[in-house]
């Protein structure tokens, strides 16, 4: 019994402290909205502290990433296919959402539409190209450290580390630099992160004595789309990529052998905790080991079909708590843009969710208000999100089998013969 409690304490004691710190902040607000005014610095101290930490996280993750892919992994067909596995499915998750929003629309809170127009940036007078130009680069170096021109930095960490591995030896000890500051930098923010419930609960405690209890019928409708959504896009589609797959019998063996990772998923909220079972039943799904080695590791990391489907949620809660357009044809280009680098960058990163958060409010613009919104909804969706997350692994090793030309024969039994 107590090594369950402790389980359970290690597996969700950073979502409930972070849910105690928002439910204190909720009483505080709804009973005491003169103090709000006093708790709110502690929130902006916690917002700019991961604002300042986000710049050098990003350039150590994609950086080190990308400088230290050698020789063993590059294995061709596999990697390509893998790849294209990966994007595709993502990028239909947040398709489907982008969808299901439009049909089932949330409407804010009347106090907070009040923000809306003034806080709109940038010239009205740009061209589609201007706009571009402006987001993917800078003219002066200095400008790469502002969080205002943030996918200019991160394409700048990309090339970066592709220098640095084509440098090849005369770059190792710079290799080992953005592997060294790689790790420093997770630290830090999981030093950060221990302030979290205290400066979201400030925050939320704010929003509450500003806008009033109408904000928790605001978030109730979102959360509620996010999970039936979620679980039919788990149902629905992931039976599709196991028909797409492997037929009748792709189907059948993907949901027979998926009940452990889905409750390892669900049990630990962890994508990496599940790797160990998605790879232990990856063969019976008729995954060959040449690709499940590969596909299931880069996954837990690279490919999040939850995470992409909570990300364009919680830009349209931004959106639509400061009166912005989210269905501009540009912003769903950026939003989904931004899905597919948050989806492949934040996974190796301690609470990188938060971080694709910061990602997101940079690139649009956004005011410091639309923060806690998207982080408490960040945080409420995680079950789902890694459920999701992991167990689309499993599905995603079946379709790179299948694609890459790659299959493994299955006996009656469904053990593994060869490959």
């Amino acid at each position: 019994m107590e090594r369950r409690l402790s389980n359970f304490l290690e597996n969700y004691g950073s979502i409930l402290l972070l849910l105690l710190g928002i439910v204190m902040g909720s009483i505080v607000g709804g009973f005491f909205p003169g103090t709000v005014a006093w708790l709110k610095p502690l929130g902006d101290i916690f917002l700019n502290l991961l604002f300042a930490a986000v710049i050098p996280l990003l350039f150590f993750a994609i950086a080190s990433a990308v400088a230290n892919i050698d020789g063993s992994q590059r294995l061709g067909r596999i990697i390509s296919v893998m790849a294209g596995v990966f994007l595709g499915t993502i990028v239909i998750a947040a398709v489907c959402t982008i969808v299901a929003l439009w049909f089932f629309p949330v409407e804010a809170p009347q106090a907070a539409q009040e923000v809306s127009n003034e806080l709109i940036q940038g010239d009205p007078g740009d061209t589609w190209g201007d706009k571009l130009v402006r987001f993917v680069t800078v003219n002066e170096f200095y400008k790469l450290l502002s969080r205002e021109n943030m996918l200019a930095f991160v394409i700048f960490s990309f090339l970066v580390g592709i220098a640095a591995m084509r440098a090849g030896e005369a770059g190792h000890s710079f290799r080992k630099f953005l592997i060294s500051g790689n790790e420093v930098m997770k630290h830090l923010l999981i030093m950060i992160m221990k302030i979290a419930p205290i400066g979201l609960g400030a925050y939320f405690a704010y929003q509450v004595g500003t806008i009033g209890p109408e904000l928790f019928g605001f978030y109730a409708k979102p959360l509620g789309l996010y999970y039936v959504l979620g679980a039919f896009y788990f149902a629905v589609f992931f039976t599709i990529y196991a028909y797409i797959a492997g037929g009748r019998p792709g189907i059948n063996r993907f949901w027979k052998n998926n009940i452990l990772p889905s409750a390892t998923a669900v049990g630990t909220c962890s994508s990496i905790a599940t790797m160990p079972v998605n790879l232990s039943v990856a063969s019976r799904m008729g995954v060959p080991p040449a690709v499940a080695n590969v596909v299931i590791p880069l996954g837990a990391t690279l490919h999040k079909d939850g995470s992409s489907m909570s990300s364009i949620v919680k830009i349209y809660v931004a959106f639509v708590l400061i009166g912005w357009d989210f269905f501009d044809p540009m912003t769903l280009f950026t939003a989904i843009g931004i899905t597919v680098l948050v989806s492949i960058v934040a996974g190796g990163i301690p609470n990188g969710g938060y971080i694709g958060e910061m990602l997101m409010i940079s690139v649009y613009g956004l005011p410091t208000e639309a923060i806690p919104a998207v982080m408490i909804i960040g945080t409420l969706v995680d079950p789902m999100a890694t459920l999701l997350n992991a167990t689309g692994d499993n599905v995603a090793a079946m379709l790179v089998g299948r694609f890459a030309g790659i299959q493994r024969t299955l006996n009656i039994d469904g053990t593994g013969g060869a490959d």
